[in-house]
């Protein structure tokens, strides 16, 4: 575990540093939120860009890893509803809550360490993941958010689904990579080049970026948060590891890098979600907070775990 830690520990410095140099107001908030649109919409869209052009569909979509992580994700997502309905929620704030305990930050924290903690042949697997988040489940909250205001689910609902995601760069980045790939077209090695040297700004403008943002951030709502951290740093990833390593079971690699990935805190554009719609967003923050100060040593721990006997 102890060697697994020291290889995250550059991966989480970066975090350190950008929360550092956010919170001294050496790095003003407006300049957060230009470094945040430069990785989403440029330097990580291209790393997707490149991967997904690179790779077929059948190394991207395996059906029972797919099953696996949505078993997992929805069984960890439900029980965060049910929590919130038990505390007296309404549908809204529960769906907000599930999103913390299920949706991690695989975009700007999962596909750059990952990819080079487990190697290249990850990046499939990430990729499915990663779309599976953003279009099962943040339809979902958009879905029931929606609905439960509205008092009714119409077709309007479905079509803001879609225009958010024909506008999310990371889905448009990995459908016209696959579409290249699907298409048998070969990318030039000019593009090729382009792309990795874009791309390769995502890893530490991704990591600066969370660590930025992190320094805005408040910690209230203490206990709640402590309950969605643990959710999901915990329960997320044993949920996981129940489904691709009994319910639905894969090779022992892509197990390892399924639960790895939903191993990480909470993810960024949950509070997004929040502050968009209004919903607990100091719940939100403080959940962002203290699930990635604890994933330095939760995720460390997991990656161990799920990677000891593999070659």
């Amino acid at each position: 575990m102890f060697e697994i830690f020291l290889k995250t520990v550059p991966f989480f410095a970066l975090i350190g540093l950008g929360y550092g140099a956010a919170k001294s107001r050496f790095f003003p908030e407006e300049a957060t939120a230009h470094i945040t649109k430069f990785v989403f919409y440029f330097a990580l869209s291209a790393m997707l860009l490149r991967f997904s052009a690179n790779l077929s569909f059948a190394e991207i979509f395996d059906p029972r890893l797919a099953s696996a992580y949505l078993w997992g994700t929805a069984f960890t997502y439900g029980i965060a509803m049910f929590w919130a309905f038990w505390r007296g929620l309404d549908l809204p704030t529960a769906s907000i809550e599930a999103q913390c305990a299920a949706i991690g930050n695989t975009g700007f924290l999962g596909v750059p360490m990952l990819a080079l903690l487990l190697g290249q042949d990850a990046v499939g697997p990430i990729i499915l993941i990663l779309s599976i988040d953003l279009i099962v489940f943040s339809s979902l909250l958009t879905i029931l958010v929606t609905a439960s205001r509205q008092g009714t689910v119409s077709l309007r609902i479905f079509r803001t689904v879609a225009i958010g995601l024909l506008k999310n760069p990371m889905i448009v980045s990995i459908a016209l990579g696959l579409g290249i790939s699907g298409a048998g077209l070969p990318v030039p090695e000019v593009v090729n080049s382009f792309l990795t040297i874009l791309g390769n700004a995502a890893t530490p403008g991704a990591l600066f970026a969370i660590g930025a943002s992190l320094a805005s951030k408040s910690a209230e709502r203490l206990q709640i948060a402590a309950w969605l951290s643990f959710a999901k740093l915990i329960l997320h990833p044993a949920f996981v590891a129940l489904a691709v390593y009994v319910i639905f079971p894969v090779d022992a690699y892509r197990a390892a890098v399924v639960v790895s990935a939903a191993a990480l805190p909470v993810a960024g554009n949950v509070f997004i979600l929040a502050q968009h719609y209004g919903i607990a967003p100091q719940r939100v923050s403080a959940s962002i907070l203290i699930s990635t100060a604890a994933s330095i040593l939760t995720v460390s721990a997991i990656i161990a775990v799920v990677t000891a006997g593999l070659p």
